[in-house]
């Protein structure tokens, strides 16, 4: 049975967290003269100078509505590379304790161990890149804290079974962490409608992928409310600055067009397979749920290089496990796709 006291690091039970400004007073005021700001503005056209929410309730309150989550189960950080540091940080001792993750998958999982100092283990997924769920029940031992799970998985573009990941979140004592920076761009639902089943559940998302806010950097986390508060505690205290509070809640009031963009996208993704399938040096065009594709070369390099030189940019997964040869494309608009595909005609095997 799942128990987060068991596995919470000791100095974060006992962490008193930073007080802010923001935290001690949150009213309205006529004069501000607690936070050190300063009070004359900023030499900008819009005022920055004062702190920004800390907990940035008006954009959980809009997420709440368009994600069926209430506030309080909604963690907002820097990026879910923050959210990933954070989780880290508050289950893992270094030294001591180690993590699953699931190869070909998103490499954040390890720099974030190793910054950490925490032991890695890795269970390569299957040929059709699913779960080995035998393999991961030999890796986990006490000291196995976390899960990660990409679904839709990076680089493969593939979502894993969700019985699979249903059988993980039953069975394991630690905590399961589901990334669905894709999720928008997929068939199969969210994890975030599991929260009240599993309590040991972690979801993350993006506004960087389909909601084309990757400048702004902002990651959610979903989460059981005791979990959300250890968040909270361990993240800096302004970690989401105002600027990005204000934009990201102007775009979530625009949900029509990105649902627009996303059919787009999709059907891009479709056109995109159907026309580079016919190229004598593709191998395979892996299935997707995500904004790209992973595909198949018979030389990686040379295609990668290829477009290097008319200008056209894709990413080389050849040194990735179980992804030798391929390169992965990430769907562009159809101008874009068009230069994509005009540059493929003309490379030489």
């Amino acid at each position: 049975m799942f128990n987060i006291n068991n596995i919470i690091r000791e100095n974060i039970k006992n962490l008193k967290p930073y007080s802010s400004a923001r935290d001690e007073f949150k009213g309205e005021a006529s004069v501000y003269l607690d936070a050190n700001e300063n009070a004359f503005g900023s030499p900008l056209e819009t005022n920055y100078h004062r702190y920004p929410d800390p907990l940035a309730h008006a954009v959980k309150l809009e997420l709440s509505k368009i994600k069926g989550v209430p506030p309080r189960n909604i963690f907002l950080g820097n990026g879910s590379d923050e959210a990933i540091d954070i989780l880290f940080r508050s289950f893992c001792n270094p030294g001591k304790d180690n993590v699953i993750i699931v190869p070909p998958t998103y490499g954040m999982y390890e720099v974030s161990a190793n910054i950490n100092d925490i032991t890695l283990k890795r269970v390569n997924l299957t040929e059709d890149f699913q779960l080995n769920l035998e393999g991961i029940a030999e890796a986990i031992d006490e000291n196995t804290k976390l899960i990660f799970i990409c679904s839709p998985n990076n680089p493969t573009g593939n979502s894993i079974n969700r019985e699979d990941v249903e059988t993980l979140l039953a069975n394991f004592n630690g905590i399961v962490v589901i990334d669905e920076a894709y999720i928008n761009f997929s068939r199969q639902k969210s994890f975030i409608q599991e929260l009240t089943e599993y309590a040991n559940l972690v979801v993350l998302q993006t506004l960087s992928k389909a909601w084309g806010l990757a400048g702004l950097r902002v990651g959610m986390a979903f989460a059981s409310e005791e979990i959300i508060e250890i968040f909270n505690k361990v993240k800096p205290p302004y970690n989401i600055n105002q600027s990005s509070q204000e934009l990201a809640l102007a775009a979530l009031k625009n949900v029509t067009q990105v649902n627009e963009w996303i059919k787009q996208i999709l059907s891009e993704r479709d056109n995109l397979v159907l026309n580079i399938k016919n190229f004598d040096f593709v191998i395979d065009i892996y299935p997707s749920d995500a904004n790209f594709i992973l595909v198949k070369t018979t030389d990686a390099n040379q295609v990668y290089n290829h477009l290097v030189n008319d200008g056209i940019i894709i990413r080389n997964r050849n040194k990735v496990e179980l992804c030798e040869g391929c390169v992965r494309i990430t769907i562009g608009t159809l101008e874009e796709n068009k230069a994509l595909l005009d540059s493929l005609k003309s490379y030489k095997n």
